[in-house]
C-alpha cells in the first residue's frame, strides 16, 4: 500500500489545487539600492579624487619656479571642473540630488591668453571642488566599509544606515559641489540687463535717427531747395525771390527748434550745467498739467544716476500729459542713505501699469539694469503714483 503524499509536496508537484508562492523580490527598494551602490562607489572614486588633487597640486607646486607652473594649476583647476561634473551625475542618479551646473568660465572671444589664465586661477567652482575631492578620502573609506559589512551582517537595518550616511553625502553634495544660488543669481540678473542696456541703447539711437530723418533733416533739404529756386529768381524777380528767403528763414527756425529739441530729449544742457532741480523744473514747465517739484538732494548724483533720474520723470510727466486726464501732479526727489527716491503723483483717471504700452515697461527695464526699482500704484479713477529708486553714487 502507497504512503499518501502530503498535500504541500503535491501541489509543488503540479496539483491543481497547489498554493501559489509570493514572487521572488530584492529585500529593498530601488532608491535604497541605489544610495547602497553610491556609497560602495564612494571609495574608488574619493580614492582618484584625492590623487588627482594631491599629485597636481603638489607638482604644479613645485613648478611655480619655472613658467609652466602656474599654467599647469590652472589646467588642475580646469580638470577639478570636470571632476565635480561628474559628481553631480552621480549624486543626481544614485541619491536624486538635483543640483544644477555652474555656469561655464565667462571667457569671452575678446579675451587674452592672461586673462583666461587669471580667470581659472580665481574661479571659486573649481577651487571647491578641489576641496571637495581632498576630503572625501576618509568619508569614502568609512561608508564602504560599513556599507560592505552591514550588507552582510546587519542588513535587516541597513536601509536605515544606508539613508543615513547618503543624507549626509547629500549635504556635501549641496554644500561644495553646488554653485552658489546668490552669485549664480547675480550672474543672470547681469546677463539679463546688459541685454536690456543694449536693447534700450539700441531703441535710442532708432528714435534719434528717426527723428533727425523725419524732422530737422528733411527741414534742411527743403531749406535747400527753397534757397535753390531764391538764388535763382534773385536776378529775374527779386521779390519772389525775397518771399523764398523769408519761408527759408522760417524753415530754419523751425530745423533749430526741432534740433534743440532733440539734443534736450538726448541730454539736455540746464540738467549738466545747474543739475537735476532746475531741469525737472523745466521739464515741468513743458507739460500740460500744473506740476509742482520738490527735490532735497544735498548734492549732485553720478551723471548716469542724474540722467536716469531726467528721463524717468521725463517720461512719466509725458505720460501724465498724454494719458492721465489729470489736473494737477507733483514730483519729488530726494535721498535715503545709498539710494535716491523719485515719486510722481497725479490725481488723474489712474489704470496705469507696465502692460498697457504707455513706456512704463521700457522704464522698469532700464531702472532695473541699474539695481533700481520702479513701482506703480494707480487704481481705476486714480490718484496715480509711480515710485522709482536707483542707486546713489556720488559725483566724481
Amino acid at each position: 500500500m502507497t504512503a499518501p503524499v502530503p498535500r504541500s509536496l503535491s501541489s509543488v508537484d503540479g496539483g491543481d489545487d497547489r498554493e501559489r508562492l509570493p514572487p521572488v523580490r530584492f529585500a529593498y527598494d530601488g532608491h535604497t539600492w541605489k544610495e547602497i551602490a553610491h556609497l560602495l562607489l564612494n571609495l574608488p572614486m574619493s580614492l582618484f579624487g584625492f590623487v588627482y588633487v594631491t599629485t597636481t597640486l603638489w607638482v604644479s607646486g613645485i613648478l611655480t619656479l619655472t613658467v609652466i607652473g602656474i599654467p599647469l594649476l590652472a589646467a588642475t583647476l580646469l580638470g577639478a571642473r570636470q571632476l565635480g561634473k561628474l559628481e553631480r551625475a552621480r549624486a543626481r542618479g544614485l541619491l536624486g540630488v538635483r543640483v544644477d551646473e555652474p555656469t561655464p568660465m565667462p571667457w569671452g572671444k575678446r579675451g587674452g591668453g592672461s586673462q583666461r589664465l587669471w580667470m581659472t586661477l580665481k574661479d571659486p567652482v573649481g577651487w571647491r571642488t578641489l576641496l571637495y575631492d581632498f576630503i572625501r578620502l576618509p568619508w569614502g573609506v568609512l561608508t564602504f566599509c560599513v556599507t560592505l559589512t552591514s550588507l552582510f551582517v546587519l542588513w535587516p537595518v541597513l536601509p536605515f544606515i544606508a539613508r543615513g550616511l547618503a543624507n549626509v553625502d547629500r549635504a556635501m553634495v549641496r554644500g561644495l559641489l553646488s554653485p552658489s544660488d546668490e552669485l549664480e543669481r547675480r550672474i543672470a540678473e547681469l546677463e539679463s540687463d546688459r541685454g536690456v542696456v543694449v536693447d534700450t541703447a539700441a531703441a535710442d539711437l532708432r528714435r534719434i535717427e528717426r527723428d533727425l530723418h523725419d524732422g530737422a533733416q528733411a527741414r534742411l533739404v527743403n531749406l535747400a531747395m527753397g534757397l535753390g529756386l531764391a538764388k535763382e529768381k534773385l536776378l529775374e524777380d527779386p521779390d519772389a525771390a525775397a518771399v523764398m528767403v523769408e519761408e527759408a528763414h522760417g524753415e530754419v527756425k523751425l530745423a533749430l527748434q526741432e534740433l534743440r529739441d532733440l539734443a534736450r530729449g538726448i541730454h539736455p544742457a540746464v540738467l549738466t550745467d545747474r543739475g537735476l532741480d532746475a531741469a525737472l523744473s523745466s521739464v515741468a514747465s513743458r507739460c500740460t498739467v500744473p506740476v509742482q517739484v520738490t527735490a532735497d538732494l544735498p548734492a549732485r548724483p553720478a551723471p548716469a544716476i542724474e540722467g536716469i533720474a531726467y528721463f524717468t520723470v521725463s517720461e512719466l510727466l509725458q505720460n501724465i500729459s498724454k494719458h492721465s486726464g489729470a489736473r494737477s501732479a507733483a514730483v519729488d526727489v530726494w535721498r535715503t542713505e545709498d539710494r535716491l527716491l523719485i515719486q510722481v503723483w497725479d490725481d488723474g483717471r489712474g489704470g496705469a501699469s507696465l502692460d498697457r504700452g504707455t513706456g512704463m515697461r521700457g522704464l522698469a527695464d532700464r531702472l532695473g539694469a541699474v539695481d533700481g526699482l520702479f513701482v506703480v500704484d494707480s487704481p481705476e479713477g486714480g490718484p496715480t503714483t509711480v515710485t522709482a529708486e536707483l542707486p546713489w553714487r556720488d559725483r566724481s
